[in-house]
């Protein structure tokens, strides 16, 4: 196995083009590490710390903000608001005709409804901005700033929002991979040691049967992320033109489709929705009214990471972002009309709208597999908490589902681009 990586990476540094790709996605990364440990003004770090420790919630707000928030640095608020922003816009885009129009006109359009997300971050962001600064100040963690101070906070913090998403975008079309889920992958791993300590600690000190436990686990969740991920429905082909070739199966082909279409979209996704509520108790808690305070406080202890409502609402987002994403990224009708303009049919399905339905049937169908499993990974670490008792789990499996997404798909567009080159120098 070590071989076999070890001479994915000498030919993917052997290619010119791929090892350009690897070094300004690696510079990006730096500058992005280096941006997230400059800290805002103002801040007592060590209780900080010591409050991101004892709140799971913050903690899992800090993973999909690209690990800028534990350090409160000039990008703490990541790129969440951009994810919120996509959320918003996507829906909208089924919901006003208009942006249905654009979102079909190809490169684009894409590219219209990509600059209207940006213009929906900058509002977001400052939202953000103000309920991160009074959840702060009602924890002691920042003191009462005046108004040009909280001005100047509100602009770096926003500021530094818009280059993260500056920084994906280049990652996205110049490095490998997707970008925002690459920024925030970088984020997981770069805390990935000090979150192992802590629930190694925590395991340790229960006994030697939940530190058993704790690593089957570990390595049957890393096993069933890559096998779902790597999971593929073959749906067959056949062309009805004759092929020039007399080989067996020269006219056979088939579709794949992915039992995970979506990949990590849906979780990130979810998370940003599901944590607004208890982000709003928090926020809602630093208003001197005590009927407001009791329903911040109420609204935060049903929305705990650790509580029922909180998992429940959580997989079902989940769930439903996976049909969602899934019906934007694959088109059943696009599909159709493309296999009817190269002359190829499914077997015993007829072509035209029974070869639609078909598919849409197919695809549901293992959809709710990916959609089950993702919403599983989901609440993975409160479920492991009750059972194991163990704290700090926070990243858990939604932290490893990201990372070996990001690496698998990394693996692929590298392999892609890798085989186009052999094909160039075949046909050159």
């Amino acid at each position: 196995m070590i071989n076999s990586i070890l001479t994915f990476f000498k030919r993917s540094f052997a290619s010119p083009a791929i090892r350009k790709k690897f070094l300004i996605t690696a510079g990006i990364l730096v500058a992005f590490r280096l941006a997230a440990h400059i800290p805002a003004a103002g801040i007592d770090r060590q209780n900080l710390q010591q409050l991101f420790v004892g709140s799971p919630l913050l903690s899992l707000l800090d993973v999909f903000s690209g690990g800028t928030l534990a350090n409160f640095s000039i990008m703490a608020l990541g790129l969440t608001p951009y994810i919120n922003a996509s959320i918003i816009m996507q829906l909208m885009t089924f919901a006003i005709p208009k942006l249905e129009e654009l979102s079909k006109e190809g490169e684009l359009g894409q590219e219209k409804i990509n600059q209207y997300t940006r213009f929906l971050t900058v509002p977001l962001a400052i939202f953000q901005s103000f309920g991160m600064y009074a959840l702060l100040r009602s924890q002691g963690i920042i003191g009462g700033l005046s108004p040009l101070a909280l001005l100047a906070l509100v602009v770096t913090m926003v500021a530094g929002t818009m280059l993260a998403i500056w920084m994906g975008e280049l990652i996205t079309e110049y490095g490998v991979g997707n970008g925002v889920s690459f920024l925030i992958f970088a984020g997981i791993v770069a805390r990935l040691p000090v979150s192992f300590g802590r629930s190694s600690a925590t395991v340790a000190s229960e006994n030697i049967f939940s530190i058993a436990i704790f690593a089957v686990l570990a390595v049957v969740i890393i096993g069933l992320i890559v096998y779902v991920n790597e999971a593929v429905r073959r749906i067959p082909i056949n062309y009805a033109r004759q092929s020039r070739s007399n080989l067996p199966g020269s006219n056979s082909n088939y579709i794949p489709l992915r039992v995970n279409q979506a990949g990590v979209i849906p979780i990130i996704f979810a998370v940003s929705l599901v944590l607004l509520p208890s982000m709003l108790g928090q926020f809602l808690s630093a208003v001197n009214n005590p009927s407001v305070q009791d329903f911040a406080l109420k609204m935060s202890t049903a929305f705990n990471p650790q509580s029922a409502i909180y998992n429940i609402l959580y997989f079902a987002l989940v769930v439903g972002f996976t049909y969602f994403y899934t019906s934007v990224v694959f088109n059943p009708e696009k599909i159709t009309e493309n296999l009817q303009k190269s002359g190829a049919f499914i077997p015993g399905i007829r072509p035209g709208k029974q070869t639609t339905d078909y598919l849409k049937h197919v695809l549901n169908r293992i959809t709710l597999v990916g959609a089950v499993f993702l919403g599983f990974i989901a609440i993975l670490p409160s479920l492991l908490q009750s059972f194991l008792g163990v704290a700090n789990l926070v990243i858990g499996g939604t932290g490893i589902l990201i990372v070996v997404s990001v690496v698998l798909e990394v693996t692929r567009e590298i392999e892609a681009q890798l085989v186009m080159k052999r094909y160039e120098r075949f046909i050159s």
